[in-house]
């Protein structure tokens, strides 16, 4: 029920609104929205289900946003970038769920904060230093290679594979809608997705010129400073202006 989902979500956001989220009551919300109770628990399972799918909805609303500040026009890159730092800072003080996501920081208002999900970084492989005759020992003769079998036709499948769209039967009873409601990124994993959205947007066919990673990811650091010291009105454009400035002159 998209319809009734959504009307949920925003009955749910504007209570957050009003009071802390452990005031916040299943019932009202349903009443809010115009459905039964039973209807908000099916469609989220708990009141921690409900707190989860609020909390993702805020943050794809917020990387739309940073969709539309990225696109053109205007046609010079580093305008859009400006325009989507600005979004970035806007958007956090209008919406504490999203200031909660960019910072990490939870206050007791909100929900509790969900689980997390940050890019894995590849682990460093062990250091494997090369073979020196006068320290090493001799290294071992090569072994002979394993004599090739015989080809045989692989056996045929005695029974048919269940389709791959079938859920296990762990998930089967458990709406599509709630398996959806996962682990959000953390902070850094936003800070990350943020960027490589802005670069592909910036350095984009027909884009005028390219602007390189580590300046897309400068500005959206700026826009973060400003979520925590805003600054005087218009105060982020001139920032990030001046700092593009800089890189582009040095």
């Amino acid at each position: 029920m998209p319809a009734a989902r959504d009307s949920l979500l925003d009955a749910a956001y504007m209570a957050l609104a009003r009071l802390p989220w452990p005031a916040v009551r299943m019932v009202d919300v349903a009443a809010a929205a115009g459905v039964s109770r039973q209807t908000l628990y099916n469609e989220f399972g708990s009141k921690d289900g409900l707190a989860r799918a609020l909390v993702r909805r805020e943050a794809a609303g917020f990387l739309a946003g940073i969709d539309r500040a990225l696109a053109p026009p205007p046609a010079d890159p580093y305008e859009r970038l400006t325009a989507a730092a600005e979004w970035t800072a806007s958007a956090a003080q209008g919406n504490a769920l999203v200031k909660a996501l960019l910072t990490g920081c939870w206050s007791d208002r909100l929900p509790p904060p969900p689980r997390t999900l940050a890019p894995a970084a590849a682990p460093m492989p062990p250091y494997d230093p090369p073979y020196d005759p006068l320290f090493d020992p001799p290294l071992a003769p090569a072994a002979a290679p394993a004599p090739v079998p015989p080809f045989a036709p692989p056996p045929a499948p005695a029974t048919a594979s269940p389709s791959p769209r079938t859920p296990p039967p762990s998930l089967r009873a458990v709406p599509p809608q709630r398996r959806a409601d996962g682990p959000v990124l953390s902070p850094g994993g936003l800070l990350a997705a943020v960027r490589d959205r802005a670069v592909a947007a910036v350095s984009a066919p027909g884009a005028a010129g390219a602007v390189p990673a580590d300046v897309c990811e400068l500005v959206f650091r700026l826009a973060l400073s400003c979520v925590a010291a805003p600054p005087d009105e218009g105060g982020i454009a001139e920032l990030v202006r001046g700092a593009l400035h800089h890189r582009r002159t040095a």
